[in-house]
C-alpha cells in the first residue's frame, strides 16, 4: 500500500477458535508490515458469517469481499491479498 491510498475495512470471520485468533493476529502483523490506517473487525456472529457465504472459518474479508475461508493464512499471504490491486 502506498501513502494516500484508501483505508481498507478488513474483517476476520470466526467464532473464537484457535485458528480464528491466529488469523486475527497474523492480519494485525501483516497490516503493521504494510503500514497505513486500516480497520480490523472481528466478526463472531454466525449469522453475519453465513451472510458472506462462509461455511468454514476462519475467513478473511477485505472491503466486503471474501478473500479466504477455512484456512489459516500466513502473514505473507495476507500481505499479498491486501496489496492485490484488483480488490473490489
Amino acid at each position: 500500500m502506498k501513502m494516500g491510498e484508501n483505508k481498507m475495512k478488513i474483517e476476520i470471520l470466526g467464532t473464537g477458535c484457535a485458528k480464528c485468533k491466529a488469523l486475527e493476529n497474523n492480519t494485525k502483523e501483516a497490516l503493521a508490515k504494510i503500514g497505513g490506517f486500516h480497520s480490523i473487525e472481528k466478526v463472531e456472529d454466525i449469522v453475519k458469517i453465513m451472510e458472506y457465504g462462509v461455511m468454514s472459518t476462519p475467513g478473511l474479508v477485505v472491503n466486503g469481499v471474501v478473500k479466504s475461508s477455512g484456512k489459516l493464512l500466513s502473514i505473507d499471504d495476507i500481505v499479498n491479498i491486501v496489496n492485490d490491486k484488483n480488490l473490489t
